[in-house]
């Protein structure tokens, strides 16, 4: 079997800025919420889909805000999204699917988890990482744990990540940390963009084992020097940020292996929150309701 993690959070961004605007009876802004509950269906449509479960980041912000102060915090997600995050997490667990809505962790915490749990789950053949964020390729291993890009269509195996950013899943953490991450917040280094942390990276892994003598290097790398000179001075910044860019596998999920069988939708409260914000239940095949199938492949 396979178990899919979804990032609901990047999920619930893509259904914004791509579905029209919409408002319930009583005027609340429901557009990506909509569009949400209609690519959770087109994914929960697909054969190979029985165990599902989807993460959101019920409040943006973690324990990295406490780390350092310039982490995302949830300033940039415009007012009428912020709005849908606890409505998203309705409408998802009302198809039928669990829902893991961060707090202290961050959703990518939750999806790490999960891989890291299932990945090695004798029963499991694949865990599926249902997101593009770079963050999450650190836990692709072989064919076992992938990463989805469910927009593009591209599955990300070990040899996926590699040829998108020219390192193994191991040093995403350490590219991340040198180079920094505009969407979480943290800048690196200076003089340390994507080439030259690849490109280092992919002889030396880890910054630990990276030489901090330009001239030992064995990898050709434009403005040697000074990119060696400022990793010396920035050693311990890299090594934070690195820290920041490291996924937590110790998250607390509840959920049994066999808890994630997704068994339909559940009709009462799928029928109260199209009432309530204005969705049409006819989206829903008949045979999806809960009681009524025991997989989206029935």
């Amino acid at each position: 079997m396979k178990v899919h993690v979804i990032d609901g959070t990047y999920e619930l961004y893509r259904a914004h800025f791509s579905s029209p605007p919409s408002q319930s009876p009583d005027g609340r802004p429901v557009g990506a919420v909509k569009g949400l509950v209609r690519s959770m269906l087109t994914l929960l449509r697909q054969s190979d889909v029985t165990h599902v479960a989807c993460a959101f980041d019920h409040v943006v912000g973690s324990f990295r805000n406490d780390l350092f102060d310039g982490y995302k915090d949830g300033r940039e997600v415009p007012e009428d999204l912020q709005s849908q995050f606890g409505l998203a997490e309705q409408a998802v667990e009302a198809l039928g699917m669990v829902v893991w809505p961060m707090n202290e962790y961050e959703a990518d915490d939750a999806l790490a988890t999960a891989a890291a749990r299932w990945g090695v789950h004798p029963q499991v053949d694949q865990v599926v990482i249902c997101s593009p964020d770079k963050d999450l390729a650190q836990m692709v291993q072989g064919q076992q744990i992938v990463c989805l890009d469910r927009r593009q269509g591209i599955l990300y195996d070990d040899a996926g990540v590699v040829e998108k950013f020219g390192i193994g899943p191991a040093s995403i953490p350490d590219y991340l940390g040198l180079m920094g991450d505009s969407a979480d917040g943290f800048p690196g280094i200076p003089r340390w963009g994507a080439k030259t942390a690849s490109q280092l990276l992919a002889v030396y892994n880890h910054i630990e084992e990276i030489p901090l003598d330009s001239a030992t290097w064995t990898v050709k790398v434009r403005g040697a020097d000074a990119v060696a000179i400022s990793l010396k001075e920035n050693y311990e910044e890299a090594l934070f940020y690195r820290e920041l860019a490291t996924l937590k596998t110790d998250v607390m999920l509840a959920e049994t292996l066999e808890q994630l069988t997704w068994q339909g939708v559940h009709q009462s409260r799928f029928n109260a929150l199209c009432n309530e914000y204005g969705f049409s239940a006819n989206i829903i095949r008949d045979h999806e309701w809960n009681g009524q199938t025991q997989g989206a492949s029935q």
